[in-house]
C-alpha cells in the first residue's frame, strides 16, 4: 500500500469561513476516529490532487500543523457540481490493530483477451470492490489478469483469494468478462436492411434512366 504525506491545518471555528478558505484556495475536512474527538481541518486544494486523479488507493499520513501526525484514508470528497472543484474532505483514522472496511479500485490487466480476438467484446462490470483487511494489507487495487479469457468466461467474485482481506461483495457478483458480439451483429445487420433499401431505389432509378435512353435511341 502507497502511503502519502499530506500537510493539514488544524481549525477552531467550525461552519464559518469554508467560503473564504476556499477562496484561497483550500478545501474544508474533517478527520474523525472511534473513540476520538473529531478534528476539523483546513488544507490546501492542490494537495489533495493525487488522491483525487488517481484510481489507486492509498494511506494518508496527515501531517497536523499544530504537530503529530495522523494515519488516515480518505472516505469521502464532495465536489461544487458546478466547477467540479472539491469543497470537502472527510478522512477517516485508522488503527494498526483493527480492520477497516474500504472500496478498491479494479485494475484489468494483460494483453487483448482470446475472447477478444475471436470477436467477443471485454465487459467490466464490477470497478471496485468492498473488502476488510488491517490497514496495513490495503491494497491499492486489485488486479484481474484477463489474456487467457475466452468467450463467455467471466471472474466472479468467489474467484478472488488475496491473502489477508476478505471480499464483502456477493460471491456471485460477476467482476468482468467476455460476452459474444451479438448485440453489435443484430446492429449491423438492422443498419445494413435500413441501407440496402436506398441502393436499391438507387440502381432501380438507373436501370428505368437507361431503359429510357435506350428506347429514344431505338426511335
Amino acid at each position: 500500500m502507497r502511503e502519502i504525506t499530506i500537510q493539514a491545518e488544524v481549525r477552531k471555528q467550525v461552519g464559518i469561513g469554508n467560503r473564504a478558505l476556499r477562496r484561497i484556495g483550500k478545501v474544508p475536512g474533517v478527520f474523525y476516529l472511534a473513540g476520538e474527538q473529531n478534528i476539523a481541518l483546513a488544507i490546501e486544494e492542490k494537495a489533495l490532487n493525487p488522491l483525487i486523479f488517481t484510481s489507486e488507493t492509498h494511506v494518508i499520513n496527515l501531517a497536523l500543523n499544530e504537530g503529530g501526525a495522523k494515519s488516515c484514508i480518505l472516505r469521502d470528497i464532495q465536489f461544487d457540481p458546478v466547477t467540479e472543484r472539491p469543497i470537502h474532505v472527510d478522512l477517516q483514522g485508522l488503527r494498526d490493530d483493527k480492520e477497516i472496511v474500504i472500496e478498491v479500485p479494479v485494475v484489468i490487466t494483460g494483453a487483448i483477451p482470446l475472447g477478444v480476438r475471436d470477436g467477443g467484446i471485454l465487459q467490466s462490470i464490477m470497478h471496485r470492490l468492498k473488502i476488510s483487511c488491517l490497514p496495513k494489507y490495503i491494497p491499492e487495487h486489485i488486479e484481474i489478469d484477463a489474456t487467457e479469457m475466452k468467450i463467455n468466461q467471466f471472474v466472479h467474485v468467489r474467484d478472488l483469494k488475496i491473502e489477508n482481506v476478505r471480499l464483502l461483495d456477493n460471491e456471485n457478483g460477476t467482476i468482468v468478462g467476455v460476452v459474444p458480439p451479438t448485440v453489435e451483429k443484430e446492429v449491423a445487420a438492422v443498419a445494413g436492411e435500413a441501407t440496402g433499401a436506398e441502393p436499391e431505389v438507387i440502381t432501380k432509378g438507373k436501370k428505368d434512366e437507361e431503359g429510357a435512353a435506350g428506347a429514344a435511341e431505338k426511335k
